[in-house]
């Protein structure tokens, strides 16, 4: 495994992040399956854990406290907060009022008196910048987080919350996290650069494009993967986007078969040779995925493989620019746009 440091915290942090979405209902895992994961990851040289209080509506995060439970300080923790939480219109959001209340309940199902990294979950385009960090920075000198960062946030909201920072003299995220694989590539256009110019922490999550680069999906096999079950349209090869992924996936098989490496070696690989990178978080289900993609901690592609792959899908590009989670407001909203 290799370590790295989370932006400029000087906290050192494993090149593969354990993300624990699949945990609870939505990856029909047990808590004696969770604990053996962990264990495993921790075994294989992970330190970092990162949940949300949105997965599986806060399951995810009691069993990761329940598989920690006397190791915590060997583990940066990481949550997230502001998906809804329920019906009630403001149990989400960034709002002071939200992210107090929010805080304590993800401490109280961690079963930890602090998290070492708390995230906004998505951009709240109807909290202030000043609400959200003021916040932040007040939950931290309580002691009750360490640093706190973002998620999915579009470049120019990276950009605006560090100045808003600065204005109000307030602490700053120190990371992001953002999606980012061989076959969705946007963010090096504007995100990375943005994160290496403001010494981010960088934490990719769906470095395996939701198993489009797992292995498992290939031309002529019917794809059964556990995300394809509950979300079928992202799989279904009658839509453009979808053939064109299938068509990069053949192309990428071909490339690593010649280097020698399995699909998840390469799209690891991948993601954790761009410098802006810290970890690439990987979500197992089984221990028998954990293991396929620990087998990639140190895998270090060449450059004639990382041109290889530019062939495939060119630098910037998403093949998937839909699922980006991170589009304006403006774009979905008529009402945003017109007057």
């Amino acid at each position: 495994m290799q370590y790295r440091t989370l932006g400029r915290t000087g906290v050192q942090v494993s090149s593969l992040a354990l993300g624990a979405m699949n945990f609870g209902r939505m990856g029909r895992t047990t808590q004696d399956e969770v604990t053996a994961v962990v264990d495993a990851a921790l075994e294989g040289g992970i330190n970092v854990i990162d949940t949300a209080d949105a997965y599986s509506g806060g399951e995810s995060e009691e069993m990761v406290g329940k598989a920690i439970a006397g190791r915590r300080d060997d583990i940066v923790l990481a949550t997230k907060a502001t998906l809804p939480m329920g019906d009630e219109r403001n149990h989400r959001g960034s709002s002071r009022r939200w992210l107090v209340t929010s805080l304590d309940n993800s401490l109280r199902r961690l079963g930890v008196d602090h998290v070492d990294l708390y995230q906004i979950h998505r951009w709240d385009p109807t909290t202030s910048d000043e609400e959200t960090l003021s916040a932040l920075t007040d939950l931290q000198r309580a002691g009750k987080i360490r640093y706190f960062g973002s998620s999915t946030f579009p470049a120019y909201r990276i950009v605006q919350a560090q100045w808003a920072a600065r204005e109000h003299h307030l602490s700053r995220y120190v990371t992001e996290q953002p999606s980012y694989s061989i076959l969705q590539r946007g963010i090096e256009t504007h995100v990375l650069p943005v994160t290496e110019e403001y010494g981010l922490g960088v934490l990719a999550w769906s470095p395996l494009a939701s198993g489009w680069l797992s292995g498992a999906i290939r031309e002529g096999r019917d794809i059964t993967t556990s995300r394809s079950t509950f979300m079928p349209q992202r799989f279904d090869t009658a839509i453009p986007s979808n053939r064109a992924r299938l068509d990069a996936v053949e192309q990428l098989a071909q490339v690593a078969d010649e280097a020698g490496l399995t699909m998840i070696q390469l799209a690891l690989g991948f993601v954790t040779a761009h410098p802006a990178v810290t970890s690439a978080l990987i979500g197992p289900r089984t221990l028998d995925h954990l293991h396929s993609q620990l087998a990639a901690a140190d895998t270090v592609l060449t450059a004639d493989v990382l041109d290889a792959i530019d062939a495939v899908v060119a630098p910037g590009t998403d093949l998937a620019a839909h699922e980006k989670n991170d589009t304006p407001p403006a774009l979905l909203d008529p009402a945003l746009r017109r007057r």
